[in-house]
């Protein structure tokens, strides 16, 4: 296992709800990290000595923007190269971007920043637009994370374009009742976006899982170190990503001889729903409650 990224879920709290969320995002969602557990997590990082790049995510990282900052800064007077991921809901000028983003000026290398018809009623909002003008002229290296709309939308005259909607997290509950076009379940027989067997990054939240794909973990570095956890990844012997390399979210519902529905909108629909049910069989494997919703209403 080459490691070469790690992607902090600095918090599960975001100001938004969206219900494309992989992470079920909320302002009710609980799990921030504090600097000292950030501090670990780099020094394990440094130990390993393969990681090269941070980001910090969330949930919308900016809403502990101090903590963020450090967080940011620290990381790249360690040699990593530094991303962040936001919503950019507090760029509502020019002017005020530029004071949000001064103090990421020269630690930043990429300010991924998340704009579409799910945050806002154009594509590209005024906010995203702030924040790429800020960055601009900073110095910043940006790029834009747009989910196309499951059901074709078009708000203010803009189409909504861009990455597709996978269909885990709050979109599997909030979106997938939506969309008309299902596939029969026994199609899914891969995972067709992430790496399971050698993943090139992964996630880690304010518990230390380790997540292959947001809800699919491999220990916590809070209770193993990150070097042990690497060194002893055998995916086909996981007991959720073995059977998914060896037939997708399909071979999950055969392994274990799970109740389905008939068809489902893609491969995350039928792995989220699954896992979900597998939760309490394996909850080493599957969690945080946040990933699932827990306590956070459905309807």
């Amino acid at each position: 296992m080459n490691l070469r990224g790690l992607h902090l879920l600095l918090t599960y709290q975001c100001n938004y709800e969206c219900e494309h969320c992989f992470v079920w995002g909320s302002p009710s969602q609980g799990g921030t990290m504090t600097l000292a557990q950030v501090r670990e997590i780099y020094r394990q990082a440094q130990a390993l000595g393969t990681v090269e790049t941070i980001y910090l995510e969330g949930g919308e990282p900016f809403l502990y923007y101090p903590i963020m900052c450090r967080a940011a800064q620290e990381a790249a007077e360690m040699g990593f190269g530094v991303g962040i991921v936001t919503n950019n809901y507090w760029a509502t000028s020019v002017e005020d971007a530029l004071e949000w983003l001064r103090p990421l000026a020269g630690v930043l290398q990429d300010l991924s920043i998340s704009t579409d018809l799910f945050h806002a009623d154009e594509v590209v909002s005024a906010q995203a637009r702030n924040a790429l003008v800020a960055a601009e002229q900073l110095g910043i290296s940006t790029g834009t994370l747009i989910c196309e709309s499951p059901l074709e939308t078009v708000v203010n005259g803009d189409a909504s374009q861009g990455d597709v909607v996978m269909y885990k997290g709050r979109a599997a509950v909030k979106l997938a009742q939506s969309v008309k076009e299902r596939h029969p379940w026994h199609i899914f027989n891969e995972c067709p976006y992430e790496t399971l067997d050698d993943p090139g990054r992964v996630h880690v939240d304010c518990e230390g899982n380790l997540h292959l794909c947001q809800g699919i973990t491999m220990g916590s570095l809070f209770e193993r170190s990150l070097a042990d956890l690497v060194s002893s990844y055998d995916p086909s012997a996981h007991p959720i990503v073995g059977p998914l390399l060896a037939g997708g979210p399909a071979a999950l519902v055969q392994r274990y001889d799970l109740p389905h529905e008939a068809t489902y909108v893609d491969a995350c629909h039928l792995c989220y729903t699954v896992r979900e049910t597998l939760r309490a069989r394996f909850p080493d494997c599957l969690g945080p409650g946040q990933v699932y919703g827990a306590g956070l209403p459905r309807a």
